[in-house]
């Protein structure tokens, strides 16, 4: 990935970010460009920083340090004066309506419907017409493979559909980014593929994605470009075919040796 002085052409760019908790730290100064209609996956060991990057992003996280954009936008706050400010909580807000993210756990509403899991954002946050998000939301439940289930309850759908159904929801909001965090670690193993073909589907179709995940078959498929992370930093990144098919790091290797 090259970055570039041109903000058009980036949807993310994460400069020199850091992120502490206390007195850990998890992040130690991430550099990061996604260009517009990228998938970018994020592979490393547990507890290298991945998901805290990722929650960094649509400021679900607060930064210590560095700055991140997207779409040339700075998220979560304002500078002034070369110092940043943060952004009230409503102009967070509406940020995040730009920035769709899925869960490792399907965080649905349990006593809600399928279709009302999906309506719900647009209708409570955007305020948009009730008949147009569900006639949006009943091509989404199709896209997805779910129309059959659009009357039901979380409760009554496997893993599988339940993780469909939050990608659904996420996309009803009409994100230009959608962030995915291991979205297929909490589901069993026949039922991991389900998903990952609703994400090469939102690929083909040039949704920008960034996708945390241990999918190492999905990254070499799918992704464009793949960081892997360790110790909270960005130890390599390249083309996703390069990176797992002759990387150039030990620190590599040897997380690739184990999971290959």
């Amino acid at each position: 990935m090259t970055v570039t002085d041109d903000k058009t052409a980036e949807m993310v760019r994460a400069d020199n970010v850091h992120k502490s908790f206390g007195s850990l730290e998890v992040l130690k100064g991430i550099d990061l460009v996604v260009k517009p209609g990228e998938v970018c996956c994020v592979l490393g060991p547990s507890g290298s920083g991945k998901s805290t990057f990722l929650r960094c992003i649509n400021h679900l996280e607060k930064i210590n340090a560095g700055r991140i954009f997207v779409d040339g936008e700075l998220i979560g706050y304002r500078e002034r004066g070369g110092k940043l400010h943060e952004l009230r909580d409503r102009e967070v807000a509406e940020q995040r309506r730009a920035i769709g993210m899925v869960f490792q756990r399907f965080n649905l509403f349990p006593h809600m419907t399928v279709m009302q899991n999906v309506m719900e954002a647009p209708l409570r946050v955007k305020r948009e017409n009730r008949g147009e998000v569900r006639e949006r939301a009943a091509a989404l439940l199709e896209r997805v493979g779910l129309s059959a289930k659009k009357d039901n309850y979380p409760g009554q759908l496997s893993g599988g559909q339940q993780q469909r159904v939050a990608i659904a929801r996420a996309l009803a909001m009409r994100p230009k980014l959608m962030l995915f965090d291991e979205p297929t670690s909490a589901l069993d193993p026949e039922l991991v593929g389900e998903v990952l073909d609703v994400m090469k589907d939102l690929a083909r179709d040039g949704m920008t994605m960034i996708v945390v995940t241990h999918e190492i078959g999905f990254a070499r498929e799918v992704g464009d470009s793949l960081i892997f992370m360790d110790g909270g930093v960005v130890v390599e990144q390249g083309p996703p075919r390069e990176v797992i098919g002759n990387p150039q790091q030990e620190r590599t290797k040897a997380f690739l040796s184990k999971v290959l």
